[in-house]
């Protein structure tokens, strides 16, 4: 089984210091249940990614898998008859079905070089590895605005707040209005190990104020993690997502005004069926699939 490392090593007071990120390939082949999708998630993130044209933006921090999304959602769109395209820094997964490029700054291809270059290349499908400044985000708006469907991520709290990104590099409103499909934001959860976890009766005070502002019934029994010789003694084995998916209808696209209210337009969409973060991970724990400390720790109280 082969596996790719992404090494960083740094000098320091008592020698050399390394941080090796794991990449397994095996992990982009996944379907879309298996990258952590529930039915509605799963038909609501195809509605996005199908379309023909149009922006659709992964949020969250570094290490929160939004490069495996991408790549599988990639992998799941690709047929013969797509010339599907990326700008990447750096290429994480090489695969024969994509056709993709690599930033480079001693030549001066960045991402918004790279997208400008992609759009003469008949390009069905786009995905740009970061949207970082406002010239990316005007090429990425441009291919939109020309037919084309891109994929790409940023770095935000939460789904709504990728608007209020895109307004802060200073993307006009109404450009944001009439390309932006959709934005999911994620995170990762560990898993309980099933061999060893451990059944407690829930603090209804900690629930509280994790659903806080949502219905969602106390459950009978939540797990925590032990620890034993199938999960090496750490309570945890393997990590799932958590997705908070938001679909820019006819109804939400009004409100990303000169004016914008982030508040508002989250309010509007819970209201139209949007699960917040939050509440993803309390299902997860009321599942038995993580622990309420897990999801605290990721989903602080204080975001």
């Amino acid at each position: 089984r082969e596996v790719e490392l992404r090494i960083s090593v740094m000098p320091t007071a008592f020698g050399e210091k390394a941080v090796m990120r794991i990449f397994d390939p095996d992990i982009v082949v996944r379907s879309y249940a298996e990258l952590g999708f529930d039915p509605h998630e799963e038909q609501l993130w195809r509605a996005l990614v199908e379309r023909p044209h149009g922006v659709v933006l992964v949020t969250g921090p570094t290490g929160s898998g939004k490069t495996t999304t991408l790549y599988s959602t990639l992998k799941q769109l690709a047929r013969p008859e797509l010339n599907v395209c990326t700008i990447e820094d750096p290429i994480e997964m090489v695969a024969s079905e994509l056709n993709q490029m690599q930033v480079q700054p001693a030549i001066d291809l960045d991402f918004a070089a790279g997208v400008r270059t992609l759009l003469r290349q008949d390009p069905d499908i786009i995905m740009v590895g970061e949207i970082r400044d406002l010239e990316t985000a005007q090429m990425a708006v441009q291919a939109a605005l020309t037919g084309h469907l891109l994929l790409s991520t940023l770095h935000t709290n939460d789904a709504p707040s990728a608007i209020t990104r895109l307004l802060d590099l200073g993307v006009p409103h109404y450009l944001i209005q009439s390309t932006l499909a959709g934005v999911v934001a994620q995170r990762l959860l560990r898993v309980l190990c099933p061999h060893c976890k451990r059944e407690i009766a829930p603090d209804g005070d900690v629930w509280q104020a994790l659903t806080r502002g949502h219905s969602m019934a106390l459950p009978t029994r939540v797990f925590v993690p032990v620890g034993c010789i199938e999960c090496r003694h750490t309570g945890y084995r393997g990590r799932i997502a958590v997705y908070e998916m938001l679909r820019l209808g006819p109804s939400l696209r009004p409100l990303v005004g000169v004016s914008f209210d982030c508040a508002r337009l989250t309010q509007q969409a819970e209201r139209e069926g949007m699960r917040p973060l939050r509440m993803a991970g309390a299902s997860a724990v009321a599942r038995g699939i993580t622990a309420l400390d897990e999801v605290l720790t990721v989903l602080p109280l204080a975001e």
